[in-house]
């Protein structure tokens, strides 16, 4: 049990560290202007929080009304602390959510050129079928001139049909490393689109954002009190066994000491 104690403590430590270590960055991110100052601020308050915890629980006896006061500080730092970890890990959500919209945003726009260049070789394609029309409804005698006229005219059409080709090629290149790396990002917000699903069902593309912030309030729920109240009962229970106490055996071999002998003792002395 002796051993089991330190663990205790020492995993409550750990995880009161990890998630100052969030809330302070999720903190600096939020007041991003005293960036460096709000990290010295919170690193402060993270660390009194836990020794004010401790203190209270050992000392709740001796302390006056004051105790109540450094209570309520410490449910409200394990409020500002939960706080820290949503913006941090909102923060990472967003991030990710920013370079797939990023990729969208381009192969979005490399679409649109290309639908361009279509519509474009569309435009020609009919217009070499109004030149064969023509062509073909001309009188036989005229047909030598008519294709005299249309030559220049069917050779630029011919060069921009081969231009707009050469661009299509040219944008759906430029779509595979993009694509490749959407590829990446919706594999890193895999696991959250099952949570979706399980969450919301067949609608869970549009809830995307909802499911992760139920599983960010499902860790600040029991990520910085589960540190504070092991901390607070691992160290009460070490604090305990340190306690200086008379043991009681001594007690009762100093009563049942005979006077003849006390007497005797003072006599000496």
């Amino acid at each position: 049990m002796k051993y089991l104690n330190y663990l205790a403590l020492f995993t409550s430590i750990t995880i009161a560290g990890i998630a100052a270590y969030f809330s302070v960055i999720g903190m600096a991110t939020i007041f991003a202007g005293a960036w460096l100052g709000t990290i010295i601020m919170m690193s402060a308050l993270e660390f009194g929080k836990l020794v004010t915890a401790a203190y209270i629980h050992l000392a709740w006896e001796k302390l006056n009304y004051l105790k109540y006061y450094l209570l309520s500080a410490v449910v409200v730092l394990m409020a500002i602390t939960s706080l820290g970890i949503f913006g941090y890990l909102s923060k990472a959500n967003i991030e990710v959510n920013l370079v797939g919209d990023g990729n969208n945003l381009e192969l979005s726009i490399l679409d649109t050129r290309i639908g361009a260049e279509e519509s474009k070789i569309e435009r020609l394609q009919e217009r070499l079928t109004g030149l064969d029309l023509v062509l073909s409804t001309g009188r036989p005698e005229d047909r030598n001139y008519i294709n005299r006229t249309q030559r220049d005219e069917r050779a630029q059409i011919a060069e921009d049909i081969d231009i707009s080709i050469d661009l299509i090629t040219q944008y759906t290149e430029e779509k595979l490393p993009i694509q490749r790396k959407q590829l990446e990002q919706d594999s890193k917000i895999g696991p959250i689109k099952y949570v979706a699903e399980v969450i919301y069902g067949e609608d869970s593309l549009d809830y995307l954002d909802n499911a992760v912030r139920w599983v960010i309030y499902a860790l600040i729920f029991v990520f910085d009190p589960l540190a504070v109240l092991l901390l607070v009962s691992s160290s009460g229970l070490i604090a305990g066994k340190y306690r200086k106490r008379t043991p009681v055996k001594v007690i009762k071999n100093v009563l049942q000491v005979p006077k003849s002998r006390v007497s005797d003792f003072t006599k000496n002395k």
